[in-house]
């Protein structure tokens, strides 16, 4: 057995989410919208499965939605890509982490990685014999500090991975931040992969910055129809970079999942027509479920850390007055009738912040029983 996957448990959030159905919790744990995404998108799916070819589409999508991502990436955020050169259409974002780390990296290479992290890089970084660096951002900002981030890179370096915004902090890195680290990589002649799933789930206002803002030819952009349109089954990314890049990439994409289902490639390139107003009421839809579960926590005296980006939102648990460690309080939320997802799952080591993540993705009935139990959690912990 491989050693990598063999010394694995089930992930955090299948754990959690097992529990939150055995006890008849709510599960504002797993990040996935209660609700499926607009009705007229799944319907395009579907008129799609009927009226189109279901054979193998191109292995690096469809030209209808490489032209549209290409589209919706200079009207959303002013980036200029080519679709026929920098432009790949991959089976979910994972897909495209995964494929981009079997084609950058050789066995003993060093790769940067920021804690808290996505639980996914850590195992998929050593499966393809990369050797990680990890850098810890520290609670509340989460910031990159040039110092902590310059001791990571050695002669080795050879990738660095980003998440903006990050899962599980909810925090966005800034265009300074991207610049420190885009010099960082020019010195070192390093690639960064830079995944960008939850770009547009930002919060009073903010504009998003692409690391292919600042380094434009060594970056591999990851992008989420998933997350977009709040179609998480569907796993439809996105990978876009500079041909050299693409070029490499879509030599392990291709003996991966080699393709998409065409249907769902067809939906998601109507989807990216929608005009800017959908995403702004998506957002502000988010943003209003984001400040209706922090009311109710807050007047119960949880410390709240600030949520600027996708759909989580964590609680400081010695702030709010509670010993437990966060998995801990998981464990006893869960049977008082709520499901979180402790931090310490987001760390490669011991030394975690004591934090629990929420997802506030969920309808208003849900997220006011998530409270209440979470303030009940609270009250006998």
């Amino acid at each position: 057995m491989n050693s990598v996957y063999a010394g694995l448990g089930a992930t955090i959030f299948d754990v959690m989410s097992r529990l939150a159905a055995e006890c008849g919790a709510v599960n504002l744990g797993q990040g996935f919208p209660e609700q499926d995404g607009p009705r007229d998108i799944r319907e395009a799916a579907a008129r799609a499965v009927v009226e189109n070819s279901n054979q193998y589409p191109p292995m690096r999508g469809l030209p209808e939605l490489r032209q549209a991502v290409a589209a919706h990436y200079n009207g959303r955020q002013g980036l200029d890509l080519d679709w026929t050169r920098e432009v790949t259409i991959t089976s979910g974002a994972t897909e495209a982490i995964a494929a981009a780390l079997l084609a950058f990296i050789e066995p003993g290479d060093e790769v940067v990685l920021f804690e808290p992290l996505y639980d996914a890089y850590l195992p998929m970084v050593r499966r393809a014999g990369g050797v990680p660096r990890m850098v810890r951002l520290e609670p509340p900002h989460w910031r990159l500090e040039r110092e902590k981030v310059a001791a990571a890179f050695s002669p080795r370096t050879r990738l660095v991975v980003i998440n903006t915004p990050l899962n599980p902090s909810a925090s966005v890195i800034s265009r300074e931040e991207l610049a420190m680290l885009a010099e960082l990589c020019r010195a070192h002649d390093a690639i960064v992969l830079s995944d960008e799933v939850w770009e547009e789930v930002l919060f009073e206002g903010l504009r998003f910055d692409s690391m292919l803002h600042v380094l434009r030819e060594r970056t591999l952009k990851i992008g989420s129809a998933g997350k977009m349109f709040s179609l998480t089954g569907w796993k439809v990314g996105f990978a876009c970079g500079a041909p050299a890049l693409t070029e490499q990439f879509v030599k392990a994409h291709q003996f991966l999942t080699f393709t998409t289902p065409p249907n769902l490639q067809r939906a998601v390139a109507y989807g990216l027509g929608k005009p800017a107003a959908y995403f702004e009421e998506m957002c502000a839809g988010f943003q209003r479920s984001r400040n209706r579960l922090s009311a109710a926590l807050g007047g119960e005296g949880f410390a709240l850390l600030p949520s600027r980006g996708a759909y989580f939102i964590s609680i400081d648990l010695p702030a709010s007055g509670i010993a437990m460690s966060d998995t801990a309080f998981a464990e006893h939320a869960v049977k008082c009738g709520v499901a979180t997802i402790p931090f310490s799952a987001f760390y490669a080591g011991p030394g975690a912040p004591n934090l629990v993540r929420l997802c506030f993705a969920k309808s208003d009935e849900t997220l006011d029983r998530g409270a209440e139990a979470l303030i009940a959690a609270k009250r006998s912990a």
